[in-house]
């Protein structure tokens, strides 16, 4: 039972913690629950086909596959956190301001609701096809169901628990720092998930490693504890990363960020101007 709830837990914080933070970056944006929520459902959708083929799947992944699927649901989830950032950097003042004055949800007409949709989408698919799987080896090694079933209901609750206070705790920023932080959450997530996923490319073989570990900080913190899984999830925390790990993380960082600074910019210089006109 310890076993399922720990790795129930692990998957479902994961999940809910991207969850929770594409919640609060979209804050204002009207229809973001509907679209958040149908990801979810997706999601998990998709889980229920995997866990119906578990067997068949495990199988089917004993070679690079696993790797490959994991790199491509990372890397489409780096892309469309992306997008997300670099559509707020445009649109997130303007949100604030509109919350600010009208007190109600921005009833504007471009939203990015689809791709909060397939962001959450991978984001629980990834987390519950490992679940699936990983349940599946502990099923498979002879554990009893009630036990793994109790277990699965302490980790599914935990994770919900704790994505929720964080939910909770952004919420209770300023609106007008709201975008501004999420933003950099958002981006320091997608700088993770890119990392992690030029480690499972490495480990098929796909991408040189470059240097096997560029440091290690296992001694001060390693990724098996609390701290450090949530350090991981959050900011790509990585106990020892590898060349090509730490190359897809700062190239991530420096693309996003670049493309928020520029999107930010061209905003000031059209603001600037249109004042001008005015005047």
């Amino acid at each position: 039972m310890l076993a399922t709830a720990i790795i129930v837990f692990r998957e479902v914080l994961e999940a809910a913690l991207v969850v929770s933070i594409v919640l609060a970056a979209a804050k204002g944006v009207a229809g973001r629950g509907r679209a958040v929520g149908f990801g979810v459902l997706l999601g998990i959708a998709g889980a229920c086909l995997v866990a119906a083929f578990a067997g068949a799947i495990a199988s089917a992944l004993e070679g690079r596959g696993q790797e490959f699927l994991n790199a491509g649901i990372l890397l489409i989830a780096v892309v469309m956190l992306g997008w997300h950032n670099i559509w707020m950097s445009q649109h997130g003042k303007q949100l604030a301001s509109e919350m600010l004055a009208a007190g109600r949800d921005v009833a504007s007409g471009v939203k990015p609701l689809s791709m909060l949709t397939i962001v959450v989408l991978v984001a629980v698919l990834r987390e519950g096809s490992e679940t699936v799987l990983f349940t599946y080896g502990i099923y498979a090694s002879g554990a009893g169901a009630s036990s793994m079933l109790a277990g699965g209901g302490l980790g599914v609750g935990g994770g919900v628990l704790a994505g929720a206070l964080l939910y909770n705790g952004l919420l209770r920023i300023p609106v007008r720092h709201l975008f501004t932080v999420t933003g950099w959450m958002i981006l320091l997530l997608a700088a993770g998930m890119a990392a992690e996923a030029a480690g499972f490319l490495t480990q098929a073989g796909v991408l040189p490693v470059l240097t096997s570990s560029v440091w290690d900080t296992s001694w001060l913190l390693t990724e098996h504890s609390i701290i450090g899984r949530l350090l991981h999830i959050l900011v790509g925390y990585t106990q020892r990363p590898s060349g090509m790990q730490l190359l897809f993380y700062v190239t991530t960082l420096v693309g996003i960020g670049g493309a928020m600074w520029q999107a930010n910019r061209r905003k000031s210089v059209s603001a600037s101007g249109a004042r001008r006109a005015a005047a």
